[in-house]
């Protein structure tokens, strides 16, 4: 039927609905993307932190052990060991705070450079659809939905292989360590989960890809337009074409009506016998050169050929001198410097015609 796929949403969203939306806070990004990123940055960041981690560790354990010597077991209040806590506190979070602001920032730029810089309180508002047991469910059992689950069994599948691959050749060493210092221990221990977290991030890179592509594309596709939808958004910005239209034809009428009240105060008027008509007016003290007043073809050329004869205006025939004004000289403007020359030819010739009306008349 004619008009029955208007409702569907073929048509990519047009830049318009896409600002609109993103003002909405509806932008597309990948959590992947923020997850590799801060995987990395943790694990590297803390190998590069872990002088600073195991110094503010040393120093804690050697105050808490001073401490054993010192203090009686039976002369410990409550407020001591709130103290000790606090100070156990204070040393964990001077170690973490580091590495934690790090994560943070590579999240937040992750973040801002996906949504470009976007800041939105839009989704904070509250929304009783996102309440809704009904809503949910179809989230769930969506395109999404499956996608995501996907994603995690992949994840959670592929990570353990990892894992395993890893660990059966690195678990024999283990028993190795009974043997070693506090130092080298965590060394061998760090450098098995780096092996891991290296062979996962090639693999979450990957999968990070993969999910921005995808939501880029789900993005486009939920914000499909429907033909109609375009038409109602261009009427929106651009206005109704049919009311542009007769307020174009107003405009070109009240033109057209100033343009024939100027035509009396012309000098002559050259016309190609019924095709163009242009009038010309030279006034030496005020016009630095002859100045179109009016032009017209066909029905347009006639009237301004009859205005001028119910005004006494010249009227004089000069075919190429009339086609090339009419095509080269706008309403209001003066002649260029090549009409200067048949221009002055048929403005002597008016003036040789009126100076004979006169000389008659007297």
């Amino acid at each position: 039927m004619p008009g029955g796929d208007s409702g569907e949403k073929t048509e990519k969203a047009t830049p318009k609905r896409k600002q609109d939306e993103r003002k909405k806070g509806n932008i597309f990004q990948s959590q992947e993307v923020n997850t590799v990123a801060s995987l990395l940055v943790a694990f590297y960041g803390f190998r590069l932190l872990a002088p600073f981690f195991m110094n503010t560790l040393k120093n804690s354990l050697t105050h808490f052990i001073s401490l054993g010597a010192d203090v009686d077991v039976g002369g410990i209040s409550a407020t001591d060991v709130q103290v000790l806590c606090i100070r156990g506190l204070i040393d964990f979070v001077v170690a973490a705070i580091p590495l934690l602001m790090i994560c943070g920032m590579v999240s937040i730029i992750g973040t801002l450079a996906q949504t470009r810089l976007l800041v939105s309180f839009e989704n904070l508002k509250p929304k009783f659809s996102r309440m809704s047991p009904i809503q949910g469910f179809k989230k769930m059992f969506s395109m999404r939905g499956v996608i995501e689950l996907l994603k995690s069994l992949l994840k959670i599948t592929v990570l353990g292989y990892i894992l395993f691959d890893v660990l059966k050749e690195d678990v024999p060493l283990l028993p190795r360590m009974m043997d070693m210092t506090v130092g080298q221990a965590m060394a061998l221990v760090g450098n098995i989960i780096l092996d891991i977290v290296k062979t996962a991030a090639i693999f979450f890179a990957f999968l990070a890809l993969f999910d921005y592509v995808y939501q880029w594309w789900e993005y486009e596709k939920n914000l499909r337009m429907s033909k109609q939808e375009i038409k109602e958004e261009y009427k929106q910005t651009e206005g109704d074409p049919q009311i542009k239209g007769r307020i174009r034809e107003k405009q070109q009428a009240a033109a057209r009506q100033r343009m024939m009240q100027s035509v009396p105060s012309a000098d002559v008027v050259i016309r190609n016998p019924t095709h163009f008509a242009v009038a010309v007016r030279y006034k030496p003290e005020i016009d630095r050169a002859p100045v179109v007043l009016a032009k017209g073809a066909d029905y347009m050329a006639r009237r301004i050929v009859a205005v001028a004869e119910e005004n006494d205006i010249v009227v004089t025939e000069n075919v190429p001198l009339a086609r090339g004004l009419y095509e080269a000289v706008d309403i209001g403007e003066e002649i260029p410097v090549r009409f200067y020359q048949p221009v002055a030819e048929v403005l002597a010739f008016v003036y040789s015609l009126k100076k004979k009306d006169i000389g008659l008349r007297k």
